[in-house]
């Protein structure tokens, strides 16, 4: 029997990396910590932004996840530390088995608000996951459509 599945801080190695060219959403992030590993500047128990799912021996679904200061919130009310969600993907063969739902619910579990800028066409699954479009604001959001998830006692920041 397998063991139950669960979301695990991802360890940056090369094992990893690799992992990371079966997502779509391969890019910058993941090339600078390539970088990073080849000039021996990450360690093994360096602190990894990654968080993924694996079934059995492979990564299946993984997301970045950034802790952004208050200092930065231009999102919710009142002002605080938030999340911004980044890259969540399941490999195709393991879509709609509840991977994605996983991340999210793993993120929602910090109690703080949650911030996403969702690919195209994810905007269903986004909304599923009690997500909303923030409130448009030219400056802020720069010809992105952030979408956001507030818990319990916060608010979107009014936009004027």
């Amino acid at each position: 029997m397998m063991e139950p599945m669960k979301v695990e801080r991802l360890v940056i190695n090369y094992k990893t990396l690799e992992e990371f060219k079966r997502f779509k959403e391969y890019g910058n992030q993941e090339l600078s910590m390539l970088e990073d590993l080849q000039n021996n500047m990450i360690e093994n128990d360096s602190v990894s932004p990654f968080f993924g799912i694996y079934y059995g021996n492979a990564l299946v679904a993984r997301m970045s996840l950034y802790r952004v200061s208050a200092k930065y919130d231009h999102y919710f009310d009142p002002p605080q530390d938030y999340l911004e969600l980044w890259k969540l993907e399941v490999l195709p063969d393991y879509r709609d088995k509840g991977f994605g739902k996983m991340l999210v619910d793993f993120a929602k579990s910090h109690e703080l608000p949650i911030k996403t800028n969702p690919r195209i066409n994810s905007h269903g699954f986004w909304e599923k996951m009690g997500f909303h479009k923030a409130k448009y604001e030219m400056e802020r959001d720069l010809g992105e459509n952030p979408l956001i998830w507030t818990p319990e006692g916060v608010q979107e920041k009014n936009v004027s």
